[in-house]
């Protein structure tokens, strides 16, 4: 049988196309052969199964991958399926007809739905991308065949005509082109092989044809298919006094060692961890599943192990990796298979954009991909898969929350990055991560977002409830109200009436820091009357908290240094309270021009730390809008003096410097003073800008002189 033609194709330059527009990536062919050779076997182990065809005692199923540097060849041999003329005619000859869907089409009713891995009969073409010309040598499994032998040099002609191949399978031979050489060193070949083919369900062996390199193993190990060269006798020891000496004690003898033809390298792991139930898996194995995989040998934190069958097939692991955000980047990859064959790295349609600082790998074999496989079709179904897999994850970590709060709160630092994205990112997720998410207070513990809204109440309460009384200590009649506005009686019980529904809207406050170092005057304050705060000193927490407050309207955020509310201030009489007012206007007035800023807002308070002299709130909404322009930096504006909007300096009256300024406006050095208590609040609230910063540190030298003369 001989025959010449021309390839049926769909375009007059199919080959152009498949070699610039087709695959990415040139080192693709060895996925697409290699998958095409363990869909083969995967053929032939049906043909057995339904009675077909008997495999042959011994019978391993295998795909070896032979290299020839010199004749600048690779050879990709399968014990699969094999073909005869006619199909060799019908699925390599007529480009785009996919082999593997007729055969599954044909033996859908007749066996189990084992997967078939090719979906593309383009795929045996990607070969051309690298290669002057293929060659293919196949004998089918059916009992009256012939072996066939076809070439074709990469143009639209073919040649085929009967062949010499003796056992069922395929050998397709790729004859390089010289600027491809590269895929037949065996550095080369592994790498791309490992990447693509570590987890196929058929061992695959790499080697080099006619190879003359030698390994030495013990005669016990010696296999079948060893080629032996030498036979290494053990070295006979001289026996001595004290050997002789030990009767009835039998010699145990050195075993022999074989020096044998180099064997070939098994290079993929047919039973990945994923395909395995989660109740058979040890930590240790994903522990080393997660180093061989990433090459990372720090420990992952925890892992998710995915495995549904129903309404789509989908396995795989995710792993948290400790992550050191200072120093490395928070970029993970989730590597995504079908049938255990690679596809490619973080794909976004099936990986939620936030999980992608994971590290995992997914394999779903139902997956809608193009023709490249690199790429997914746009389908509903894949946004099904990605709303799956965020589904899993927040089950886990909410489940560790409840059943495990000990080593979650150890987790909590390395995982927050990953939630709080995935909060701002998935609605839906948020939602499902609402009550697991975690604050650290100021002591170091952990609480939930419920723990959270708690935590001072009893500290506010005392305050609402604490006697009013005036700068001698005396008791006065005064209206206390309780932080939602209701006026409390003495018995300290809110006379709320019909503002009991008003209450239950307000939001409680939940209080946080940036820096505990920069704010430690406020914290210090917060301690002294047994109220509590969180830590949220990450990029992230800005914009988080917004989310957090746009889906829980009960709850806002306020940094400490905001606003001070009663519990930090000495209840004082309306007396007193008017004449504060009264000195504020001229005080304020002095304060501004003093500073030179027109915009600052003076208040005079009774706080009840009496070292305190001055402090600086700016609020919620201007720092919030401030830290966003220092975001972007808008305008090229330098933000690091927090502006100058939006400032309200508080001068404690229980102060001897406060109460000297108020009875000496005159005074010759109350400017200095003046500068000196706003510079003294500001300092506490964010680093002093250059000129700032110069001035301070003069003024303070002045001041010191005054006191030493």
């Amino acid at each position: 049988m001989e025959k010449r033609g021309n390839l049926s194709i769909n375009s007059e330059n199919m080959f152009p196309i498949i070699k610039k527009w087709l695959y990415s990536d040139h080192d693709i062919f060895y996925r697409e052969v290699v998958s095409n050779a363990c869909d083969a076997i995967t053929k032939i182990r049906k043909m057995d199964m339904m009675g077909e065809y008997t495999l042959p005692d011994g019978f391993k199923p295998r795909v070896d991958i032979v290299l020839n540097d010199k004749e600048k060849t690779i050879k990709i041999i399968d014990n699969g399926i094999g073909m005869t003329a006619e199909e060799v005619e019908e699925y390599i000859n007529q480009v785009a007809f996919s082999g593997a869907t007729d055969f599954l089409n044909k033996y859908k009713d007749k066996a189990n739905a084992d997967q078939i891995i090719g979906h593309f009969g383009l795929g045996f073409y990607s070969t051309f991308m690298v290669s002057d010309y293929v060659e293919i040598d196949t004998l089918s499994y059916k009992s009256d065949a012939a072996s066939v032998h076809w070439t074709c040099d990469g143009g639209s002609d073919f040649e085929m005509k009967d062949g010499e191949k003796k056992e069922v399978g395929t050998t397709i031979t790729l004859h390089l082109s010289d600027d491809c050489l590269e895929f037949c060193n065996e550095y080369k070949a592994r790498e791309v092989i490992e990447k693509y083919c570590s987890f196929m369900p058929y061992e695959i062996y790499l080697s080099r044809e006619n190879e003359e390199g030698t390994e030495t193993i013990k005669e016990s190990e010696k296999r079948d298919d060893d080629i032996v060269i030498e036979v290494i006798e053990p070295e006979k020891k001289e026996e001595t006094n004290t050997d002789s000496g030990k009767e009835g004690e039998e010699k145990k003898e050195e075993e022999k060692k074989l020096k044998i033809r180099r064997r070939p390298q098994l290079l993929n792991d047919t039973h990945p961890l994923w395909a395995k139930t989660p109740k058979d898996c040890t930590d240790d194995e994903y522990k080393e599943f997660y180093r061989k995989v990433f090459r990372d040998y720090k420990e992952p934190l925890f892992w998710i192990h995915l495995n549904m069958d129903y309404p789509f097939n989908l396995k795989g692991i995710l792993y948290f990796p400790k992550i050191n955000m200072e120093f490395e980047s928070a970029e993970g990859v989730i590597k995504l298979y079908n049938n255990q064959v690679f596809i490619a790295d973080n794909i976004k349609e099936v990986i939620p954009e936030y999980l992608m600082l994971l590290k995992g790998v997914i394999d779903c074999p139902d997956l809608p991909l193009n023709v490249s496989r690199s790429a997914l079709q746009n389908d509903g179904f894949v946004k099904k898969i990605s709303d799956y897999i965020s589904k899993k994850v927040a089950e886990k970590l909410a489940g560790l929350c409840k059943t495990d709060k000990e080593n979650y709160d150890k987790y909590w630092e390395d995982i927050s990055p990953f939630i709080k994205y995935g909060c701002l990112k998935d609605d839906k997720f948020c939602e499902k991560m609402n009550d697991y998410i975690l604050f650290k207070n100021l002591d170091g513990k952990y609480l939930t977002l419920p723990e959270a809204l708690q935590i001072n109440k009893e500290a506010e309460e005392a305050a609402a409830a604490e006697e009013a009384k005036d700068e001698n200590g005396n008791k006065v009649e005064a209206e206390v109200v309780d932080e939602n506005g209701n006026a409390v009686n003495g018995e300290g019980e809110a006379n709320t009436d019909s503002k009991e529904d008003d209450k239950e809207k307000e939001p409680r406050t939940i209080y946080y820091v940036t820096d505990e170092q920069q704010q430690s005057q406020y914290i210090n304050m917060f301690k002294a009357q047994k109220m509590d705060a969180f830590i949220l000193n990450h990029n992230i927490d800005v914009p988080f908290i917004q989310q957090l407050e746009s889906k829980n309207q009960d709850i806002r955020f306020q940094r400490i240094d905001a606003d001070l509310t009663d519990t930090f201030k000495s209840k004082t009489s309306k007396k007193a309270e008017k004449e504060f007012e009264e000195i504020e206007k001229t005080i304020g007035e002095q304060m501004k021009k003093a500073v030179k800023n027109e915009q600052l807002t003076v208040k005079i308070e009774k706080l009840k730390d009496k070292k305190i002299s001055s402090m600086l709130t700016v609020s919620e909404e201007t720092r919030r809008m401030q830290d966003m322009m220092k975001m972007y930096a808008a305008n090229g504006m330098m933000m690091g003096d927090l502006g100058m909007g939006g400032q309200t300096l508080i001068l404690n009256a229980n102060h001897p410097l406060v109460k000297y300024v108020m009875d000496n406006k005159e005074g010759e050095n109350v400017n200095t003073i003046c500068e000196q208590l706003y510079d003294l609040a500001r300092i506490q609230n964010a680093p002093l800008d250059a000129e700032s910063m110069t001035k301070f540190v003069q003024r303070s030298n002045d001041i010191m002189m005054l006191l030493a003369k």
